[in-house]
């Protein structure tokens, strides 16, 4: 999951997979905005059919937190 998840990281935030860990911040390393965010999370969600309010934007900060966010409401 690590490996697609940092794919679709990399391609919604513009940055080289490389350079992506599980605890790389979005906003803080990637300086990742609101839309950002909303965007990268659209394309998570079509991929793993799984509903993220918006409300949880904030408590998303790594792939680490999608991944564990992902795997308890699947």
């Amino acid at each position: 999951m690590f490996e697609e998840l940092r794919a679709i990281v990399a391609e919604n935030l513009g940055v080289e997979e490389s350079e992506l860990t599980m605890e790389t911040s979005f906003r803080e390393d990637l300086e990742a905005d609101s839309l950002d965010l909303f965007e990268m999370v659209m394309a998570v969600e079509e991929k793993y059919d799984v509903e993220i309010p918006s409300e949880e934007l904030e408590n998303l900060n790594t792939i680490a937190d999608v991944i564990k966010y992902i795997e308890t409401h699947k």
